[in-house]
């Protein structure tokens, strides 16, 4: 069984090195590694050139993005999984083999979500899947609480956080890949919204642990990842809800996202907010050509895409809370 675990990286030579380190101290063997780097200006390619040429570089002309950049790395890889991993993420010497593992002992999943611990302490989480509300937004489940129960133990999750995650090759270049559209943010979500469509399902493996530091290129709280958070949050949630979902829940997500504008806002951090829902609605028509055809083959009932999702205002209190 070979893995092939690709690494995109855009200017991340300060974390690149261990990244890499931490996988070639893999307890598994048999996987490939391909690092997909978006034209840095700093030595990231260097780096792998010279300290890791046993792992694959692939060079672009161009910063083409998160999910465009894994898209590449997908179409080149020979592995019949696929381990997406961020240079900002340092895997456990047994991550590769937990996530093997789970291939065999989950084998009707699509994919697998890894225990993301946080980098500065290790002690707590900093993701255990993603969840994902009916009103459209995500989060990391966890996020911020000890590593302990209920988090010790595989539970299905709406969708593998891509920052530490493990897919089918083949169901994922089925469904297409990310949308490279979205750029970074919210693709590994929508991918696995358009996956459950199918019903394909995922799967938390707490023993897949990486020490992760988030949004190390562009910051959590930056206008980068605002920006691109609330646009494609708007897309996701278009795209793949289904009809008699789509209604039921579209006022609240049309009041989240009012309500996100008034808080940022009053915050006095408007623009990236503003430009987010402004280039969501541009964004719409092509969104609503793809929502057509996705939902033209979905084969899941709705009723069992509503049943992996989070509801409800107690659901957005606790997530609030656990930040």
């Amino acid at each position: 069984m070979l893995i092939t675990v690709i690494v995109v990286n855009w200017n991340g030579a300060p974390h690149l090195r261990r990244c890499l380190a931490a996988l070639r101290a893999q307890q598994f063997r048999d996987f490939e590694a391909i690092v997909v780097d978006n034209a840095s200006s700093d030595d990231s390619a260097d780096i792998v050139t010279r300290e890791f040429p046993e792992f694959r570089l692939l060079p672009q002309t161009a910063n083409l993005g998160f999910a465009a950049a894994n898209n590449i790395g997908a179409r080149a890889a020979r592995g019949e999984w696929l381990a997406l991993l961020n240079n900002d993420a340092f895997a456990e010497p047994d991550w590769l083999e937990q996530l093997a593992q789970a291939t065999r002992e989950y084998p009707v999943y699509a994919g697998f979500a890894s225990c993301q611990l946080s980098d500065a302490d290790p002690v707590y989480l900093d993701g255990a899947g993603d969840s994902y509300h009916s009103i459209g937004l995500a989060w990391r489940s966890g996020r911020g609480q000890p590593f302990g129960p209920p988090w010790d133990v595989p539970r299905a999750v709406f969708a593998p956080c891509a920052a530490a995650a493990l897919y089918r090759r083949a169901v994922f270049l089925d469904a297409g890949g990310f949308d490279a559209a979205f750029f970074c943010y919210f693709e590994d979500v929508d991918l696995a919204f358009r996956l459950g469509l199918h019903g394909r399902r995922f799967m938390y493996i707490p023993g897949a642990r990486v020490r992760h530091i988030g949004s190390a290129s562009h910051g959590q709280a930056s206008d980068f990842a605002r920006y691109h958070g609330h646009r494609n949050l708007v897309w996701t949630f278009t795209k793949n809800m289904p009809a008699s979902l789509l209604w039921r829940y579209l006022p609240g997500h049309i009041l989240f996202n009012l309500f996100s504008l008034l808080v940022f806002t009053l915050a006095g951090q408007p623009r990236a907010l503003w430009r987010a829902k402004w280039h969501a609605l541009k964004g719409l028509p092509r969104v609503l050509r793809e929502r057509r055809a996705l939902q033209a083959k979905r084969t899941a009932p709705a009723a069992d895409l509503d049943g992996l999702m989070a509801h409800g205002l107690w659901a957005l209190i606790r997530r609030h809370r656990l930040r």
